[in-house]
């Protein structure tokens, strides 16, 4: 985990998918504002007040679910919280990596920064200290039905808050009350509210959405380097990328995208028409920026939905302290944020596509403009780039099937009072499968287009070359055939640290958003 020096400051409002990352990936100090601490005071203080009138509120000396009208007596609130936790505690997998799980417990005491939640301070503090300590939960990865919230996952984190569980702790696995030990926290325990405001809501998957996001907006980054290649090892004509088309029709996405390929071919011999080129081309070349824009303008959505949900009331119930009232709705529902992840996820599938069909025209000899088949000289013999298109091939197909729709699919449960929930938590993991394929996807179309670029004798776009070598540094030009799978995996590997999109850049300056 590379630590970064600069505390992410919490106070209910502001908290970016840039925080995420940091604090989830680098290691980033949290802290508390003193106004939150203030307004979590003020609103614990109303729920004493409504516990000493005896008035009747739902999670807290009620039942859940289908269970919500038995009444319960004082002396067993804090009893019941334990047994919440307990029961609630019921995934089933392996543990979620670290960094889900501690970008979700960011975005919970995010959330009880608000003053809506009536926790203890205790219950965010604790939180932080464990976050800034290194002390992470151990919480399957699969369980949650995205409402009421990731019941499940966030139980196992609250689990350490009784000093139960178990916790990631300076690089082991080891009891939650240990790792507490070990790291100096005191366990605070819970009392009346304390569990169910620590679980209600889809702090899981959220968190996981604000790191796949960060993720995708890189690879789009990416995809626009490799279609810039692939269309210069194609020679294309390149008059579908000229900005006045795209602000004609006035998609962001498309333009910011028509931007950044003109920017990575900048220079280039086809700009200046030294190279004879067609006069149209086909869809999966001269579509380019549509496709990729389009994916860009739901990357837009996905971000204004995620971060809007790291800064909200996503709780139940939700105490107002200056009105003195319980609002008791479904604010836990993941649908919001899980169907633009889906969405996501669906658009990541499409562009992998254009590049797999890219990558076809590159290796097809009676489509790639004179390039060598299947880019060896020694075709016959060799078999070139051949079966690198059936790995991408099954990437895609894979892709397809993880692309259908998860927030369609509610199975209802709880004796039907939970009978529509968000399935948020399976878009999450599909799409992060969708990510990793994507990134071999892409990985073997950079391969492909640096080999075809190898064969060409005009000048390239500055973007280009930098890519090109970039690639080169990966992975060696393929004079005769050799096992392949080894540069699948390094240039794969090379699109996770974005070291092609940092070349480029250092060449050609930061390539254009539009998020």
């Amino acid at each position: 985990m590379r630590l970064v020096a600069t505390p992410v400051k919490l106070n209910g409002k502001g908290l970016t998918i840039d925080d995420v990352v940091k604090v989830a990936r680098q290691g980033a100090k949290v802290a508390i504002g003193p106004e939150a601490i203030d307004r979590i005071k003020t609103c614990r203080s109303m729920l004493n007040r409504k516990l000493d009138r005896g008035e009747v509120m739902y999670g807290i000396n009620t039942g859940i679910g289908e269970l919500s009208e038995v009444v319960l007596p004082a002396d067993q609130l804090a009893h019941f919280q334990r047994y919440l936790i307990h029961n609630h505690a019921a995934g089933i997998g392996e543990s979620a990596p670290i960094e889900h799980v501690r970008a979700a417990m960011l975005g919970r005491i995010n959330m009880q920064c608000l003053g809506h939640s009536a926790c203890r301070p205790e219950i965010p503090l604790t939180y932080v200290a464990m976050l800034n300590a290194g002390v992470t939960p151990v919480a399957c990865v699969k369980g949650s039905v995205g409402a009421c919230g990731d019941l499940s996952p966030m139980s196992q984190i609250a689990l350490s808050l009784m000093g139960e569980g178990e916790s990631f702790y300076e690089g082991k696995r080891m009891p939650s009350a240990r790792a507490f030990e070990k790291a100096g926290i005191p366990i605070p325990g819970l009392q009346a509210r304390d569990g169910l405001s620590a679980i209600n809501g889809s702090n899981v998957i959220t968190g996981m959405a604000s790191l796949f996001l960060h993720d995708a907006e890189r690879w789009i980054k990416q995809a626009e380097i490799a279609a810039s290649m692939s269309l210069e090892a194609l020679q294309a004509n390149l008059k579908p990328y000229t900005s006045r088309l795209h602000e004609l029709r006035g998609f962001r996405g498309a333009v910011t995208c028509a931007e950044n390929l003109r920017r990575v071919m900048d220079g280039s011999d086809l700009m200046t028409g030294k190279v004879a080129v067609k006069v149209q081309d086909a869809y999966s070349m001269r579509s380019t920026p549509q496709v990729l824009g389009s994916v860009r303008d739901l990357m837009a959505y996905t971000r204004t939905q995620v971060e809007i949900e790291l800064n909200g009331a996503a709780d139940n119930p939700i105490f107002v302290p200056e009105d003195d009232v319980v609002l008791t709705g479904a604010n836990f529902q993941a649908t919001p944020v899980s169907l633009p992840l889906d969405s996501l996820g669906a658009g990541v599938t499409m562009a992998s596509v254009l590049s797999e069909r890219r990558l076809n025209r590159l290796l097809h000899p009676a489509l790639s403009a004179q390039l060598p088949a299947f880019l060896t000289k020694g075709a016959g013999m060799f078999s070139g780039l051949m079966l690198s298109q059936y790995t991408a091939d099954s990437l895609v197909v894979e892709q397809r099937i993880l692309s259908a729709p998860a927030f369609i699919q509610s199975i209802p449960a709880a004796a039907d009072q939970e009978d529509f929930v968000s399935m948020g938590m399976n878009s999450a993991l599909k799409t992060l499968s969708i990510l990793d394929n994507a990134r071999g996807i892409l990985g073997i179309e950079l391969i492909a287009a640096a080999q075809a670029l190898d064969f060409r004798e005009f000048d390239f776009g500055a973007g280009t070359n930098a890519a090109r070598t970039a690639i080169r540094a990966v992975v060696d030009h393929l004079d005769e055939d050799r096992p392949l799978y080894h540069d699948h995996n390094s240039m794969k590997a090379a699109v996770e640290r974005c070291e092609v999109l940092e070349a480029v850049e250092d060449a050609v300056g930061k390539l254009g958003e539009s998020w």
